[in-house]
């Protein structure tokens, strides 16, 4: 299995460290996918959504771990019950709010990830589909320790930095 960029997506982090962990934490930070030019005819109708949902290729992530101390615990918990980057598929996802389309770029707002991380798809975010019914629970980020609009990337996965468990 192989999967090409389809584009590139610009944000104003350049490092890891500081980041917002989760578009959550970036409302009013603006980015934008530089989609590839020869796939531009497929953006035809998608400036009348709201939100997309961006998946992204991890593009710094060297290591793989089945047990992380995530941004927003103390404690260890499978790679699988985080969205930690270390993952055995270093794939990212964010729901972006759609300000514009234009030629082949896309005005994003909430970006979360680093400046020219490799764009792998966009899908529209559909309420009717993609919010979940019923009781949600959220596992051990019931009662998270810090906020995650105000949670920062730190070095636990820089791999720059590499510090063990993370």
């Amino acid at each position: 299995m192989v999967f090409q960029p389809i584009g590139v997506l610009r944000t104003p982090y350049k490092e890891i460290s500081d980041m917002p962990i989760q578009p959550s934490g970036a409302r009013g930070v603006f980015g934008h996918i530089e989609l590839n030019p020869e796939l531009v005819d497929g953006l035809t109708d998608l400036d009348g959504f709201s939100h997309v949902i961006v998946l992204y290729h991890f593009h710094q992530i060297t290591d793989v771990r089945l047990h992380v101390k995530p941004f927003l615990d103390d404690s260890s918990h499978g790679v699988f019950a985080t969205r930690a980057p270390c993952r055995p598929n270093p794939i990212g996802l964010s729901v972006l709010r759609v300000h514009k389309v234009v030629g082949n770029q896309i005005e994003l707002e909430g970006v979360d990830m680093l400046d020219e991380t490799p764009l792998l798809d966009i899908k529209p975010y559909v309420i009717d589909f993609d919010k979940p019914s019923g009781q949600v629970r959220s596992g051990w980020l019931q009662d998270p320790v810090a906020p995650v609009k105000e949670a920062r990337s730190d070095s636990r996965f820089d791999p720059s930095l590499q510090e063990g468990e993370g």
